[in-house]
């Protein structure tokens, strides 16, 4: 009679995934996994090839989480921007994973759909991509400064996180363009 199952791949990236966010990568060893699931780490390879898969899978479902949560969103840019910085402020580890090779481009261009949405309704389908480029690079960019602390001359942060939304959003109105730079520039 074959040995029961004492945990499932789901438990495990879960524990990993919980393991990140409280020490970072460095956290996540097969060993601490396998004690968070209540097994010896050799239980583990029976459903992950190895640390790196596991940090792999752990990217996966952060990847996973934030197109469910922007899928959820309005429709709105200013929404999912700011469903974007939620997730980064409540799951700042998972979020640095996401623009790591931990992720596959296909999980993370799963991301960008609701973006690229509401990016096209904003500004027609031929910049679409530019603008939707545009506000996932300044709120990437904005939210892993506040994770690092980088913002030190005081203020408050999220009134500037909805500033930069209102005059970014404010510009890709129709009339607004402006003129793009010469190649190379």
């Amino acid at each position: 009679m074959p040995t029961p199952e004492r945990t499932s791949l789901d438990e495990i990236v879960d524990a990993a995934a919980r393991l990140l966010e409280a020490g970072g990568s460095p956290a996540v060893t097969m060993q601490a996994v396998a004690q968070a699931v209540g097994v010896k780490a050799p239980s583990l390879y029976k459903r992950v090839r190895d640390r790196d898969a596991l940090l792999r899978l752990v990217g996966a479902a952060a990847a996973d989480e934030l197109a469910r949560r922007l899928g959820a969103a309005s429709d709105r840019l200013e929404d999912l921007l700011l469903t974007f910085r939620r997730f980064g402020r409540e799951r700042p580890e998972a979020f640095r994973m996401l623009f790591t090779t931990a992720v596959d481009a296909d999980r993370l261009a799963a991301t960008s759909e609701p973006v690229l949405r509401a990016a096209e309704a904003a500004v027609g389908e031929e910049h679409a991509l530019d603008a939707a480029r545009l506000l996932t690079a300044w709120a990437t960019g904005f939210v892993t400064m506040e994770l690092a602390g980088a913002f030190r001359l005081g203020g408050d942060l999220d009134a500037a996180y909805r500033y930069g939304i209102a005059h970014l959003v404010g510009s890709l109105s129709p009339g607004q363009e402006p003129e793009r730079p010469a190649q190379g520039s």
